[in-house]
């Protein structure tokens, strides 16, 4: 448990069990604290590196916008200053998109990629979640003060006065208008989609990105051979606020990371 220095942020990062490095990216408003029900799960068979990314759990913000893009920079950052010639990673939500831009941006990095509740853009939100977007603000923060999120913050933020300013600029992210199909199209890295069937991304879109991924397009075979390298699971009874904490996460993410893939046809 300590920190890294990347970029000019102190990037902290915390580390249970042994084996086959995966990193974890947490949600919005969250820390590595998020995954602590399914931890024990991934811990008994991977290395796990839990990361609190810029400006939340117990890394502090720095003078740069809150991005997708340098966030995975981050992330890469840390592979390398670890020592991993790669590892696979793992984000919910928020971190769902850093980990999905870490294996763009640095697809050498990443062994397997697992992207949790999150789209590849922005338009894969529901409406009525996008029409929410706006509202994260230093007034909302405020509001929120006294919650679970916040009490857990305010314990463990190296500088809890900055809550509010992290809402802020959690809604200046989540209002920029984002696509990145075309990036995806062109992945190599196998990647497991995972969504609760009550997700705040739309089924469509849980379709359309696994196509990007070269799935859904032909039937895999009797004998699965023509099943693409990334694969796609939908879990029942779940909705993109307890996905997260779900025992059906890790039993779907373990076989994944694990057993052997095909390459992509």
């Amino acid at each position: 448990m300590s920190y890294a220095e990347v970029h000019g942020l102190r990037l902290w990062h915390e580390e249970h069990g042994t084996g086959r490095p995966l990193l974890l990216l947490h949600g919005g408003f969250g820390s590595v604290e998020m995954f602590a029900a399914v931890l024990p799960a991934l811990a008994a068979r991977r290395r796990v590196i839990a990361v609190d990314l810029q400006g939340h759990g117990r890394t502090a913000d720095v003078d740069r916008p809150l991005r997708y893009e340098s966030m995975a920079d981050d992330v890469a950052a840390l592979i390398d200053q670890l020592g991993l010639a790669e590892a696979d990673v793992m984000g919910y939500s928020l971190g769902g998109g850093v980990a999905l831009r870490t294996a763009i941006q640095h697809p050498a990095l990443v062994r397997r990629l697992v992207v949790v509740s999150a789209p590849c853009r922005r338009q894969g939100w529901y409406p009525e979640v996008l029409a929410g977007m706006p509202e994260p603000d230093e007034a909302a923060g405020e509001r929120m003060r006294g919650t679970p999120p916040h009490e857990l913050y305010t314990r463990i933020a190296p500088r809890p006065g900055d809550w509010a300013r992290l809402w802020a600029r959690t809604g200046e992210l989540l209002r920029r208008d984002y696509d990145w199909s075309a990036e995806v199209a062109a992945l190599t890295v196998p990647t497991l989609l995972v969504f609760a069937d009550g997700d705040s991304v739309s089924c469509a879109h849980m379709v359309e990105f696994f196509g990007l991924l070269g799935g859904g397009h032909r039937d895999a075979g009797w004998d699965g051979t023509d099943r693409p390298a990334s694969r796609l699971a939908v879990l029942p009874g779940l909705t993109h606020y307890d996905i997260v904490a779900s025992p059906a996460l890790p039993a779907a993410v373990l076989p994944f990371l694990t057993h052997p893939v095909s390459p992509p046809g």
